[in-house]
């Protein structure tokens, strides 16, 4: 039976979810197989703009972009729009950078089993924030409609729940049952970021390991940029086409990014440094003793190797690789 009682969710919604839009920017994107290796500073410069709305790819602390989120704090890009789908190190980057004003919000602030991110609340309790709430799949659902070309999704998740009031969802009735359901609007990123295991010149990659959403977050976007650990053959690619989780045509700029996701997690290469983390954990509690923090590893850095290098570099590197392969049954290297 249909209900013409729907509700709707307070929520801003932060971006355009008309597809026609959307199609009519890809349309003109270039699909021609062109080499599109670039340095982290230039994707970061020459792509992402003040005011534009980021994706991160990966998952809390796994397979997470750091170097470009780096870039964009020395950078100084201001007023971004953030998507919070399960975001942990790469929220607490850009709230060190007080980079984003806006922010769809599924996870933040917390680093899962770590703590939370003090310096992130913070600033999410500032009040300079604007947050729109969503779950997980919520966020997911978002951007599979945008890589659809739909303007929404409609799903059952949130239904009766604070979430969905203060979300920008809205109850609707379905066509053909007249059950009332959640329409989702869909998320059409600016900009996405991706960290990868492997990718050709082109910008065709494979990923090991735990998708998330990233193959639709790279559908869904303007413009991607896409680090990796190693970059391939084409040849590699072409060999192997059921491994290509991104193709080319999604793709704006590859950089190869050796232990890119540190001190995150890169399933089947490396282990998260978990010692690291800690550390950023502890010298938040404190506002003077974060900013001179910052300013040692990420501002006086000249790029992220620099940063590496600063917290053991190759050494460290082999070390949590080695704790990858092999932990022991009580979780130790």
């Amino acid at each position: 039976m249909k209900n013409n009682n729907l509700k709707k969710g307070v929520g801003t919604n932060f971006t355009n979810n008309d597809p026609d839009e959307a199609r009519r920017f890809f349309r003109n994107k270039l699909k021609r197989l062109t080499n599109k290796v670039t340095t982290v500073y230039e994707a970061v410069f020459k792509l992402i703009c003040d005011g534009d709305y980021l994706a991160i790819g990966g998952f809390g602390g796994v397979r997470i972009p750091v170097a470009p989120l780096h870039e964009i704090i020395r950078q100084q890009k201001k007023k971004l729009g953030f998507a919070g789908h399960v975001s942990t190190h790469d929220c607490q980057i850009l709230a060190a950078g007080k980079c984003f004003n806006r922010c769809d919000a599924a996870y933040i602030v917390g680093l899962e089993a770590r703590g939370l991110s003090k310096n992130s609340r913070r600033l999410f309790e500032s009040g300079n924030i604007k947050i729109t709430e969503w779950s997980n799949a919520a966020l997911a659902w978002r951007f599979k409609a945008a890589a659809m070309g739909l303007p929404f999704i409609p799903s059952r998740v949130m239904l009766g729940t604070d979430t969905f009031h203060y979300s920008s969802a809205k109850e609707i009735n379905c066509p053909f049952t007249g059950k009332k359901l959640l329409a989702l609007p869909a998320l059409y990123p600016d900009v996405a970021i991706i960290h990868v295991h492997r990718a050709d010149v082109y910008g065709n990659c494979q990923i090991d390991g735990i998708l998330i959403a990233d193959p639709d977050i790279a559908k869904a976007s303007k413009k991607v940029i896409i680090t990796t650990e190693k970059l391939i053959p084409n040849s590699q690619i072409r060999c192997e086409p059921e491994k290509t989780i991104i193709p080319y045509f999604c793709v704006d700029a590859v950089i190869e990014v050796p232990y890119g996701s540190y001190p995150g997690n890169m399933p089947g290469e490396y282990f998260s440094d978990e010692d690291h983390l800690n550390i950023w954990l502890e010298k938040e509690i404190n506002p003077d003793d974060f900013k001179q923090f910052l300013e040692e590893q990420i501002y006086s850095s000249k790029d992220f190797f620099e940063y590496l290098e600063k917290n053991g570099g190759l050494k460290r590197m082999r070390q949590l690789h080695m704790q990858e392969h092999f932990l022991d049954q009580e979780g130790k290297g």
